[in-house]
């Protein structure tokens, strides 16, 4: 079964999987005042993204193995 997901919310993971991001340049890029556009928090919720302390590097947000998943069934993997 294909998990529904928002366009917005592949969007980003796809953004994520072209390469490893700064956590502070994913919440720059990616921040919006606005309540119903829970972009960043959907992703983490659905476990298609995550936050890694990389020593000598900081904090930054890969996709996991289920944000993989989810651009494979989607068209959206390379």
């Amino acid at each position: 079964m294909v998990d529904a997901a928002d366009p917005l919310v592949l969007d980003f993971v796809e953004w994520i999987a072209r390469e490893p991001r700064l956590y502070s340049e994913v919440i720059a890029t990616w921040r919006t005042s606005c309540p119903r556009l829970t972009i960043w928090e959907d992703a983490v919720d659905r476990g298609y993204v995550a936050r890694e302390a990389i020593a000598g590097f900081g904090l930054v947000v890969i996709v996991t193995e289920d944000g993989e998943r989810i651009l494979r069934q989607h068209g959206r993997a390379g």
